[in-house]
């Protein structure tokens, strides 16, 4: 009679290599996650909005600056040029019409970036919001963990009770309200009437010695 041979137990998977998988799986959800909300805001994009974009890119590489350079250098030499052969200047100097071709192309220019800069400073602006938004939530877990380790540093017999105030401080939870009041309160300048102790202390001397 003939047996089967022995089937190899299927060998468990290793921890480290589950831990490597998950951590992967985090960072691709979390990279999909910023790339969506950059497509959900390149979608809110109009088309004339898209238009300045481009131009605005294109303001911004050296070529265009070789091109005003060019385009105000033959301005120049061919008014030049027809002075020099007796023919009638279509802008003498000095160059009103250039000037003015100047003048609106920098305004134009100005409101091209600008455009393109509001835009972007939103964008900015909305990330600074979710930036804070995951602070104050990583504030509140490290608060909760340490709030849960003093609870089984107080509940393992074999650890010994004793009062950290560091710890007991950490565990409050931070107050957005009190932070921005008292940065508020920093940014603020001193009122010219506000006198410091020290230049009390000096105008207290000088009234002593008067």
């Amino acid at each position: 009679m003939r047996t089967n041979p022995a089937v190899p137990p299927s060998s468990a998977p290793d921890p480290r290599d589950t831990a490597v998988e998950s951590e992967r799986d985090q960072v691709s959800q979390n990279i999909e996650a910023v790339l969506e909300f950059y497509t959900r805001e390149e979608q809110k994009i109009s088309r004339s909005q898209r238009i300045m974009e481009r131009i605005s890119c294109f303001i911004g590489q050296p070529v265009f600056l070789g091109i005003i350079l060019l385009f105000v250098a033959l301005w120049m030499l061919v008014n030049e040029g027809l002075h020099q052969f007796g023919m009638v200047e279509f802008d003498p100097p000095p160059f009103i019409w250039l000037q003015g071709i100047v003048g609106l192309g920098a305004l134009l220019t100005a409101t091209v970036v600008l455009i393109r800069q509001n835009r972007l400073a939103k964008l900015a602006e909305q990330r600074a919001h979710l930036d804070l938004k995951l602070t104050l939530l990583t504030e509140q877990k490290a608060t909760k963990l340490i709030d849960l380790l003093e609870e089984l540093r107080r509940d393992l017999p074999n650890v010994k009770n004793r009062h950290d105030p560091e710890a007991a401080a950490l565990k409050q939870s931070m107050s957005p309200e009190l932070v921005l009041a008292t940065l508020d309160e920093r940014s603020e300048p001193d009122e010219p009437g506000e006198v410091t102790e020290d230049a009390g202390g000096d105008e207290q001397t000088a009234n002593t010695a008067r």
